[in-house]
């Protein structure tokens, strides 16, 4: 009986060791990167992946990275469907969403480099994921009488913020 008391009060302890000790390595991390505040919210929300070392941390970051992409690329898909009288603004948001679905493989992409090690080639798809949105908003530059919406804005904002986020990180790794 007593055994198992002891066990059960190592188990219910464990995790608040690993939190405290990661929560000095998150602030640690988040100092080293662009939006601060952007990383240490992020990558405190996710309970459910291990935070043992900076390689973790950024494989956090690019999945919210991700989620956001995908989130981004299904508003578009949806909007798409509103736009139903207007043939080039669904021309556009097509290519848009399209967009956001490269910058979530370029995402990927990086997971699997991080996996191999391969920083240099996980920082240049990071690099490649912020950009794709680009590509949208200057869709919508090519069309003058096409506005490029403020609701796409703020997601491109809030990507390309989360892959500053991860390059800050990536930046923390002994190449």
């Amino acid at each position: 009986m007593g055994f198992l008391l002891l066990f059960f009060l190592l188990i219910s302890l464990h995790p608040t060791i690993s939190i405290e000790g990661n929560w000095d390595l998150i602030q640690k991390t988040c100092k080293n990167t662009k939006y601060y505040e952007l990383c240490l919210s992020s990558l405190k929300s996710d309970t459910t992946s291990p935070k043992e070392d900076t390689k973790d941390l950024a494989l956090v970051m690019i999945r919210v990275g991700m989620a956001n992409a995908t989130a981004t690329n299904s508003y578009l898909s949806s909007q798409m469907l509103n736009a139903t009288n207007n043939i080039l603004k669904k021309k556009i948001i097509k290519e848009c969403a399209d967009k956001y679905a490269s910058a979530s493989d370029a995402l990927h992409n990086s997971v699997q480099d991080l996996g191999a090690e391969l920083y240099d080639y996980a920082y240049m798809h990071v690099m490649a994921a912020a950009d794709y949105p680009n590509a949208c908003r200057n869709a919508f530059k090519r069309y003058p009488g096409l506005v490029y919406p403020p609701e796409i804005g703020i997601r491109e904002d809030g990507l390309k913020q989360i892959c500053d986020v991860v390059l800050g990180i990536i930046d923390t790794f002994a190449w």
